[in-house]
Protein backbone atom coordinates (compact mmCIF):
# COMPACT_ATOMS: atom_id res chain seq x y z
CA UNK A 1 0.00 0.00 0.00
CA UNK A 2 1.26 3.47 -0.89
CA UNK A 3 0.72 5.96 1.93
CA UNK A 4 -1.10 9.21 1.26
CA UNK A 5 1.71 11.24 2.84
CA UNK A 6 4.12 13.72 1.28
CA UNK A 7 7.73 12.54 1.16
CA UNK A 8 10.54 14.80 2.42
CA UNK A 9 14.26 14.40 2.01
CA UNK A 10 17.40 15.98 3.39
CA UNK A 11 18.57 19.02 1.42
CA UNK A 12 22.19 19.09 2.56
CA UNK A 13 25.23 16.83 2.74
CA UNK A 14 26.43 15.49 6.06
CA UNK A 15 29.64 17.57 6.13
CA UNK A 16 29.91 21.22 7.11
CA UNK A 17 31.50 23.28 4.34
CA UNK A 18 32.21 26.86 3.33
CA UNK A 19 30.34 26.91 0.02
CA UNK A 20 26.96 25.57 1.19
CA UNK A 21 24.79 26.51 4.15
CA UNK A 22 23.92 23.09 5.52
CA UNK A 23 23.22 22.72 9.22
CA UNK A 24 23.67 25.92 11.24
CA UNK A 25 25.31 24.34 14.29
CA UNK A 26 25.74 27.68 16.06
CA UNK A 27 21.99 28.24 15.81
CA UNK A 28 21.34 24.63 16.87
CA UNK A 29 23.39 25.08 20.05
CA UNK A 30 21.66 28.34 20.91
CA UNK A 31 18.09 27.22 20.22
CA UNK A 32 18.37 23.94 22.12
CA UNK A 33 19.77 25.63 25.22
CA UNK A 34 17.19 28.42 25.07
CA UNK A 35 14.38 25.85 24.96
CA UNK A 36 15.87 23.92 27.87
CA UNK A 37 16.20 27.07 29.96
CA UNK A 38 12.66 28.16 29.13
CA UNK A 39 11.39 24.75 30.23
CA UNK A 40 13.27 25.06 33.54
CA UNK A 41 11.57 28.40 34.19
CA UNK A 42 8.14 27.13 33.15
CA UNK A 43 8.47 24.17 35.53
CA UNK A 44 9.27 26.48 38.47
CA UNK A 45 12.73 25.00 38.98
CA UNK A 46 15.93 26.74 39.96
CA UNK A 47 17.89 24.43 37.70
CA UNK A 48 18.02 20.95 36.20
CA UNK A 49 20.93 18.60 36.81
CA UNK A 50 21.22 16.12 33.95
CA UNK A 51 23.07 12.81 33.82
CA UNK A 52 21.27 11.53 30.72
CA UNK A 53 23.76 11.97 27.87
CA UNK A 54 21.03 13.06 25.46
CA UNK A 55 19.98 15.85 27.82
CA UNK A 56 23.62 16.86 28.32
CA UNK A 57 24.08 17.10 24.57
CA UNK A 58 20.85 19.10 24.19
CA UNK A 59 21.88 21.63 26.85
CA UNK A 60 25.63 21.96 26.23
CA UNK A 61 26.17 20.60 22.68
CA UNK A 62 29.06 18.56 24.05
CA UNK A 63 29.66 14.84 23.74
CA UNK A 64 31.90 12.12 25.15
CA UNK A 65 32.50 8.41 24.54
CA UNK A 66 29.33 6.32 24.67
CA UNK A 67 30.72 4.15 27.47
CA UNK A 68 30.00 7.06 29.82
CA UNK A 69 26.30 6.22 29.55
CA UNK A 70 27.13 3.41 31.98
CA UNK A 71 29.30 5.39 34.39
CA UNK A 72 27.14 8.40 35.36
CA UNK A 73 30.47 10.25 35.48
CA UNK A 74 29.32 13.07 33.24
CA UNK A 75 26.65 15.66 34.04
CA UNK A 76 25.59 19.24 33.45
CA UNK A 77 23.54 21.99 35.03
CA UNK A 78 21.02 24.27 33.33
CA UNK A 79 19.97 27.08 35.66
CA UNK A 80 16.94 29.30 35.12
CA UNK A 81 19.30 32.21 34.40
CA UNK A 82 22.82 32.23 32.99
CA UNK A 83 24.72 29.88 30.71
CA UNK A 84 25.05 26.09 31.08
CA UNK A 85 27.65 24.44 33.30
CA UNK A 86 29.38 21.14 32.47
CA UNK A 87 31.02 18.48 34.66
CA UNK A 88 33.12 16.39 32.30
CA UNK A 89 36.06 13.93 32.53
CA UNK A 90 37.72 15.59 29.51
CA UNK A 91 37.62 19.27 30.51
CA UNK A 92 41.17 20.05 29.24
CA UNK A 93 40.22 18.77 25.78
CA UNK A 94 36.87 20.56 25.78
CA UNK A 95 38.52 23.89 26.53
CA UNK A 96 39.99 23.52 23.04
CA UNK A 97 37.15 21.79 21.16
CA UNK A 98 34.10 23.48 22.76
CA UNK A 99 34.94 27.19 23.14
CA UNK A 100 31.25 28.09 23.54
CA UNK A 101 31.44 26.52 27.03
CA UNK A 102 34.09 29.13 27.96
CA UNK A 103 35.39 28.14 31.40
CA UNK A 104 32.07 26.92 32.77
CA UNK A 105 33.40 23.39 33.23
CA UNK A 106 35.06 21.26 35.87
CA UNK A 107 35.79 17.60 36.55
CA UNK A 108 32.90 15.46 37.82
CA UNK A 109 32.74 13.60 41.12
CA UNK A 110 31.31 10.11 40.81
CA UNK A 111 31.32 6.77 42.61
CA UNK A 112 31.07 5.06 39.17
CA UNK A 113 27.85 3.29 40.08
CA UNK A 114 29.27 2.20 43.43
CA UNK A 115 32.53 0.80 42.06
CA UNK A 116 34.55 3.26 44.14
CA UNK A 117 34.49 2.52 47.90
CA UNK A 118 31.77 4.04 50.08
CA UNK A 119 34.35 5.15 52.65
CA UNK A 120 35.75 7.55 50.05
CA UNK A 121 32.65 9.70 50.76
CA UNK A 122 32.29 10.66 47.11
CA UNK A 123 28.50 11.27 47.28
CA UNK A 124 29.09 13.90 49.95
CA UNK A 125 31.81 15.58 47.86
CA UNK A 126 29.50 15.50 44.84
CA UNK A 127 26.67 17.14 46.79
CA UNK A 128 28.96 19.91 48.04
CA UNK A 129 30.16 20.48 44.47
CA UNK A 130 26.60 20.85 43.18
CA UNK A 131 25.55 23.12 46.06
CA UNK A 132 28.54 25.38 45.39
CA UNK A 133 27.62 25.78 41.72
CA UNK A 134 23.93 26.27 42.52
CA UNK A 135 24.93 28.99 44.99
CA UNK A 136 27.00 30.70 42.32
CA UNK A 137 23.89 30.76 40.11
CA UNK A 138 21.77 32.04 43.01
CA UNK A 139 19.37 29.08 42.99
CA UNK A 140 20.61 26.89 45.88
CA UNK A 141 17.30 27.35 47.71
CA UNK A 142 15.17 26.62 44.64
CA UNK A 143 13.96 23.14 43.59
CA UNK A 144 16.57 21.19 41.63
CA UNK A 145 15.21 18.92 38.91
CA UNK A 146 17.19 15.75 38.15
CA UNK A 147 16.62 13.33 35.26
CA UNK A 148 18.45 10.20 36.52
CA UNK A 149 20.67 9.75 39.55
CA UNK A 150 22.32 7.16 41.80
CA UNK A 151 20.50 6.82 45.13
CA UNK A 152 23.59 7.69 47.29
CA UNK A 153 24.08 10.86 45.26
CA UNK A 154 20.40 11.77 45.64
CA UNK A 155 20.49 11.25 49.40
CA UNK A 156 23.67 13.32 49.68
CA UNK A 157 22.05 16.23 47.82
CA UNK A 158 19.10 16.11 50.22
CA UNK A 159 21.45 16.11 53.24
CA UNK A 160 22.99 19.30 51.84
CA UNK A 161 19.56 20.89 52.07
CA UNK A 162 18.82 20.78 48.33
CA UNK A 163 15.22 20.14 47.36
CA UNK A 164 15.36 17.47 44.66
CA UNK A 165 12.42 16.96 42.29
CA UNK A 166 11.79 15.28 38.95
CA UNK A 167 13.50 17.14 36.12
CA UNK A 168 12.71 14.69 33.34
CA UNK A 169 9.39 16.27 32.41
CA UNK A 170 10.96 19.71 32.00
CA UNK A 171 13.56 18.29 29.61
CA UNK A 172 10.89 16.40 27.66
CA UNK A 173 8.95 19.66 27.40
CA UNK A 174 12.03 21.33 25.91
CA UNK A 175 12.74 18.53 23.42
CA UNK A 176 9.14 17.89 22.32
CA UNK A 177 9.13 20.33 19.35
CA UNK A 178 12.12 20.07 17.04
CA UNK A 179 13.97 23.04 15.58
CA UNK A 180 14.59 23.34 11.83
CA UNK A 181 18.19 22.15 12.26
CA UNK A 182 17.10 19.18 14.37
CA UNK A 183 14.62 18.13 11.68
CA UNK A 184 17.29 18.38 8.99
CA UNK A 185 19.65 16.23 11.07
CA UNK A 186 16.89 13.66 11.53
CA UNK A 187 16.36 13.56 7.77
CA UNK A 188 20.07 12.94 7.36
CA UNK A 189 19.95 10.15 9.96
CA UNK A 190 17.04 8.59 8.07
CA UNK A 191 19.07 8.71 4.86
CA UNK A 192 21.67 6.51 6.55
CA UNK A 193 18.84 4.10 7.27
CA UNK A 194 17.82 4.18 3.59
CA UNK A 195 21.34 3.12 2.65
CA UNK A 196 21.53 0.31 5.19
CA UNK A 197 18.18 -1.12 4.06
CA UNK A 198 19.50 -1.16 0.50
CA UNK A 199 22.69 -3.00 1.50
CA UNK A 200 20.87 -5.56 3.62
CA UNK A 201 18.07 -6.39 1.18
CA UNK A 202 20.78 -7.20 -1.37
CA UNK A 203 22.50 -9.48 1.17
CA UNK A 204 19.45 -11.52 2.22
CA UNK A 205 19.67 -15.10 0.94
CA UNK A 206 19.52 -18.63 2.35
CA UNK A 207 22.39 -19.28 4.76
CA UNK A 208 22.92 -15.67 5.82
CA UNK A 209 22.49 -15.32 9.59
CA UNK A 210 20.53 -12.67 11.43
CA UNK A 211 23.83 -11.74 13.10
CA UNK A 212 25.38 -11.26 9.64
CA UNK A 213 22.76 -8.59 8.91
CA UNK A 214 23.55 -6.97 12.26
CA UNK A 215 27.27 -6.87 11.41
CA UNK A 216 26.68 -5.58 7.89
CA UNK A 217 24.34 -2.81 9.01
CA UNK A 218 26.67 -1.77 11.82
CA UNK A 219 29.65 -1.52 9.47
CA UNK A 220 27.69 0.47 6.87
CA UNK A 221 26.38 2.92 9.45
CA UNK A 222 29.85 3.58 10.81
CA UNK A 223 31.24 3.94 7.28
CA UNK A 224 28.63 6.61 6.60
CA UNK A 225 29.61 8.62 9.68
CA UNK A 226 27.31 7.44 12.47
CA UNK A 227 28.10 8.36 16.09
CA UNK A 228 27.10 4.89 17.21
CA UNK A 229 24.77 1.99 16.42
CA UNK A 230 22.56 1.37 19.48
CA UNK A 231 20.58 -1.55 18.07
CA UNK A 232 19.97 -3.67 14.98
CA UNK A 233 16.79 -5.72 15.24
CA UNK A 234 17.11 -8.57 12.73
CA UNK A 235 14.36 -11.20 13.03
CA UNK A 236 13.65 -13.96 10.52
CA UNK A 237 11.06 -16.65 9.80
CA UNK A 238 9.10 -18.16 12.71
CA UNK A 239 11.14 -16.14 15.23
CA UNK A 240 9.08 -13.14 14.18
CA UNK A 241 5.86 -14.46 15.70
CA UNK A 242 5.68 -13.36 18.46
CA UNK A 243 8.22 -10.54 18.15
CA UNK A 244 11.28 -11.40 20.31
CA UNK A 245 12.83 -7.88 20.12
CA UNK A 246 16.23 -9.53 19.81
CA UNK A 247 18.39 -10.81 16.91
CA UNK A 248 20.06 -14.23 16.95
CA UNK A 249 22.35 -16.40 14.84
CA UNK A 250 19.45 -18.11 13.01
CA UNK A 251 20.12 -18.99 9.36
CA UNK A 252 17.74 -17.46 6.83
CA UNK A 253 15.85 -20.04 4.78
CA UNK A 254 13.95 -19.73 1.52
CA UNK A 255 10.41 -18.61 2.29
CA UNK A 256 11.36 -16.63 5.41
CA UNK A 257 9.98 -13.21 6.14
CA UNK A 258 12.85 -10.97 7.30
CA UNK A 259 12.20 -7.83 9.28
CA UNK A 260 14.80 -5.60 10.83
CA UNK A 261 15.19 -2.20 12.40
CA UNK A 262 18.63 -0.62 11.91
CA UNK A 263 18.75 1.98 14.69
CA UNK A 264 21.48 4.57 14.30
CA UNK A 265 22.64 7.71 16.08
CA UNK A 266 23.86 10.46 13.76
CA UNK A 267 24.97 13.80 15.23
CA UNK A 268 23.14 12.63 18.34
CA UNK A 269 19.81 12.00 16.59
CA UNK A 270 18.23 8.56 16.49
CA UNK A 271 16.31 6.57 13.91
CA UNK A 272 13.74 3.80 14.31
CA UNK A 273 12.98 2.35 10.91
CA UNK A 274 11.67 -1.21 10.37
CA UNK A 275 11.30 -2.84 6.98
CA UNK A 276 10.16 -6.36 6.05
CA UNK A 277 11.33 -8.48 3.10
CA UNK A 278 10.78 -12.06 1.94
CA UNK A 279 13.57 -14.47 1.02
CA UNK A 280 12.04 -16.00 -2.09
CA UNK A 281 8.39 -15.58 -3.12
CA UNK A 282 5.72 -14.89 -0.49
CA UNK A 283 2.75 -17.16 0.12
CA UNK A 284 -0.72 -15.68 0.53
CA UNK A 285 -0.54 -15.63 4.34
CA UNK A 286 2.65 -13.60 4.24
CA UNK A 287 1.22 -11.19 1.68
CA UNK A 288 -1.92 -10.79 3.80
CA UNK A 289 0.16 -10.08 6.93
CA UNK A 290 2.20 -7.44 5.13
CA UNK A 291 -0.84 -5.75 3.61
CA UNK A 292 -2.62 -5.73 6.98
CA UNK A 293 0.36 -4.14 8.75
CA UNK A 294 0.56 -1.62 5.90
CA UNK A 295 -3.13 -0.71 6.21
CA UNK A 296 -2.84 -0.23 9.96
CA UNK A 297 0.16 2.04 9.42
CA UNK A 298 -1.56 4.01 6.65
CA UNK A 299 -4.62 4.68 8.80
CA UNK A 300 -2.38 6.30 11.41
CA UNK A 301 -0.29 8.33 8.99
CA UNK A 302 -3.36 9.64 7.20
CA UNK A 303 -4.72 11.38 10.31
CA UNK A 304 -1.55 12.88 11.76
CA UNK A 305 -1.80 16.67 11.96
CA UNK A 306 -1.62 19.37 14.63
CA UNK A 307 -4.57 19.40 17.01
CA UNK A 308 -5.49 15.74 16.96
CA UNK A 309 -4.62 13.65 20.02
CA UNK A 310 -2.66 10.50 20.66
CA UNK A 311 -6.00 8.84 21.42
CA UNK A 312 -7.18 9.61 17.87
CA UNK A 313 -4.16 7.76 16.47
CA UNK A 314 -4.38 4.81 18.87
CA UNK A 315 -8.07 4.36 18.07
CA UNK A 316 -7.33 3.39 14.44
CA UNK A 317 -5.27 0.39 15.54
CA UNK A 318 -6.69 -3.05 16.42
CA UNK A 319 -7.02 -4.35 19.95
CA UNK A 320 -4.24 -6.66 21.14
CA UNK A 321 -6.54 -9.68 21.10
CA UNK A 322 -7.27 -9.11 17.40
CA UNK A 323 -3.68 -9.82 16.38
CA UNK A 324 -2.82 -12.66 18.75
CA UNK A 325 -1.74 -11.07 22.05
CA UNK A 326 -3.40 -11.50 25.45
CA UNK A 327 -3.64 -7.83 26.36
CA UNK A 328 -2.37 -4.35 25.55
CA UNK A 329 0.50 -4.63 28.06
CA UNK A 330 2.00 -7.63 26.23
CA UNK A 331 1.37 -5.99 22.84
CA UNK A 332 2.70 -2.59 23.95
CA UNK A 333 5.46 -2.13 21.33
CA UNK A 334 3.63 -3.53 18.30
CA UNK A 335 0.97 -1.05 17.13
CA UNK A 336 2.85 1.91 18.43
CA UNK A 337 4.34 5.35 17.83
CA UNK A 338 6.91 7.31 19.75
CA UNK A 339 8.49 10.72 19.67
CA UNK A 340 11.98 10.65 18.24
CA UNK A 341 14.97 12.96 18.54
CA UNK A 342 18.16 12.81 20.59
CA UNK A 343 16.33 10.07 22.46
CA UNK A 344 14.77 6.97 20.95
CA UNK A 345 11.56 7.31 22.95
CA UNK A 346 10.57 10.91 23.44
CA UNK A 347 7.22 12.48 24.11
CA UNK A 348 4.56 11.66 23.16
CA UNK A 349 4.15 7.88 23.17
CA UNK A 350 1.13 6.48 21.33
CA UNK A 351 -0.37 3.11 22.24
CA UNK A 352 -3.77 1.70 23.04
CA UNK A 353 -2.25 0.72 26.40
CA UNK A 354 -2.22 4.35 27.63
CA UNK A 355 -3.26 6.85 24.97
CA UNK A 356 -7.02 6.20 24.91
CA UNK A 357 -7.32 7.15 28.59
CA UNK A 358 -4.54 9.75 28.73
CA UNK A 359 -4.56 11.62 25.40
CA UNK A 360 -1.92 14.19 24.49
CA UNK A 361 -2.14 16.78 21.73
CA UNK A 362 -0.12 16.40 18.53
CA UNK A 363 1.79 19.60 17.65
CA UNK A 364 3.56 20.97 14.61
CA UNK A 365 7.27 20.23 14.71
CA UNK A 366 6.98 16.92 16.52
CA UNK A 367 8.82 13.96 14.98
CA UNK A 368 7.45 10.44 15.32
CA UNK A 369 8.37 6.88 14.48
CA UNK A 370 5.13 5.02 13.69
CA UNK A 371 5.24 1.21 13.61
CA UNK A 372 2.89 -1.74 13.13
CA UNK A 373 3.22 -5.55 13.31
CA UNK A 374 1.12 -8.42 11.97
CA UNK A 375 1.87 -12.14 12.18
CA UNK A 376 1.31 -14.44 9.21
CA UNK A 377 -1.64 -16.75 9.81
CA UNK A 378 0.40 -19.87 8.92
CA UNK A 379 3.01 -19.07 11.62
CA UNK A 380 5.80 -18.64 9.08
CA UNK A 381 6.78 -15.16 10.21
CA UNK A 382 5.54 -11.62 10.63
CA UNK A 383 5.47 -8.22 8.97
CA UNK A 384 6.88 -5.19 10.79
CA UNK A 385 6.81 -1.78 9.08
CA UNK A 386 7.81 1.61 10.45
CA UNK A 387 7.97 5.15 9.12
CA UNK A 388 9.36 8.36 10.55
CA UNK A 389 7.29 11.50 10.09
CA UNK A 390 7.54 15.22 10.82
CA UNK A 391 4.25 16.86 11.82
CA UNK A 392 3.66 19.91 9.60
CA UNK A 393 1.09 22.71 9.85
CA UNK A 394 -1.51 20.76 7.84
CA UNK A 395 -0.48 17.10 8.09
CA UNK A 396 2.82 15.25 8.14
CA UNK A 397 5.84 14.49 5.96
CA UNK A 398 7.52 11.12 5.54
CA UNK A 399 11.31 11.19 6.02
CA UNK A 400 11.99 7.43 5.69
CA UNK A 401 12.18 6.78 1.97
CA UNK A 402 13.17 3.16 1.36
CA UNK A 403 10.22 1.48 -0.44
CA UNK A 404 7.54 -0.08 1.76
CA UNK A 405 4.57 -0.10 -0.62
CA UNK A 406 4.84 -3.89 -1.11
CA UNK A 407 6.62 -6.94 0.28
CA UNK A 408 9.91 -6.99 -1.63
CA UNK A 409 11.10 -10.48 -2.61
CA UNK A 410 14.83 -11.12 -2.57
CA UNK A 411 17.60 -13.63 -2.10
CA UNK A 412 17.08 -16.35 -4.72
CA UNK A 413 17.10 -16.38 -8.54
CA UNK A 414 13.97 -14.89 -10.09
CA UNK A 415 13.20 -12.55 -7.19
CA UNK A 416 12.78 -8.78 -7.38
CA UNK A 417 16.18 -8.26 -5.75
CA UNK A 418 18.87 -10.89 -6.34
CA UNK A 419 22.60 -10.40 -6.38
CA UNK A 420 24.31 -13.48 -7.88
Amino acid sequence: MKYNVKEARSRWGTMAKDYELGIDFHRLRQERFQRAQAAVKAAGLGAVLCFDMDNIRYITSTNIGEAFRDFLDHYCLCAREGKPYLFDPAVPAKRISCPWMEDRMEAPISALKGALPPDAHLPQEFARQIKRVLTDYGVAKEPLGIDICEIPMLRALEKEGITVVDGTQAMLDAREIKTADEIELMKQAASLGDAVHDRCVRAIRPGVKESDLVAMATFEFLRLGADRVPLIQAVTGPRGRPHPHLPSDRLIQAGDMVFYDPVVQFMGYKTCYYRTFICGKPNRYQEEAYETASVWLSRALDIFKPGITTADVAAVWPKAEEFGYRNEAEAFLLQYAHGLGLGSWERPIISRRFSLDHPQTIKEGMVFAVETWCGAADGSGAARIEEEIVVTKDGCELITNFPSDHLISCGIPGCEVYVG
